[in-house]
C-alpha cells in the first residue's frame, strides 16, 4: 500500500477483530471424551446444551493480515491499545466513555489518535509527542 489513511487503518482493526471472531475456540490438548454419541428425544433436546453457531473459519491470508495489525498495537500505550480493540469490535461510544471516564468527543479524539500513531508508523513519518 502506497500510503496509509485513518480509515484504511480503523478498517484493518476491524477485520483484525471481525477474524479473532472467526478463530476456532481454544481447547485443552490430549482430552477426549469416550461415550457413545446417542440421539436425544425432543423433550430432552430442550435441556441439552446449545450448539453455538460458529462462521466460518478465516482464511490464511485473512490470519497473516490479523497478526501483522496485532503487531501495529505495539506502538500505543495500553490505554489507547483497549481504545482501539473496542472501536474495532464495534463497541458503542457510550460503553467507551464510561470504560474509560470521559466525554465522547473525547474519546473520540483520542481514538483518532491512537490510529493517527499508527499511520504515521505505517507511513514511515516523523512522530510527534
Amino acid at each position: 500500500m502506497a500510503e496509509w489513511t485513518i480509515d484504511d487503518v480503523a478498517k484493518r482493526f476491524e477485520e483484525a477483530a471481525n477474524t479473532g471472531r472467526r478463530l476456532p475456540p481454544v481447547r485443552v490438548q490430549g482430552y477426549f471424551n469416550t461415550w457413545p454419541a446417542f440421539a436425544r428425544k425432543e423433550w430432552e433436546a430442550f435441556a441439552a446444551d446449545e450448539k453455538v453457531y460458529r462462521p466460518f473459519p478465516p482464511s490464511p491470508e485473512a490470519i497473516e493480515r490479523m497478526l501483522e495489525t496485532m503487531r501495529w498495537v505495539q506502538w500505543l500505550e495500553v490505554e489507547q491499545r483497549h481504545l482501539v480493540w473496542m472501536r474495532a469490535k464495534h463497541y458503542g461510544w457510550r460503553e467507551i466513555c464510561i470504560r474509560f471516564a470521559c466525554d465522547r468527543t473525547t474519546a473520540w479524539r483520542r481514538w483518532q489518535r491512537a490510529l493517527q500513531t499508527v499511520t504515521d508508523h505505517l507511513n514511515g513519518c516523523v512522530v510527534a509527542v
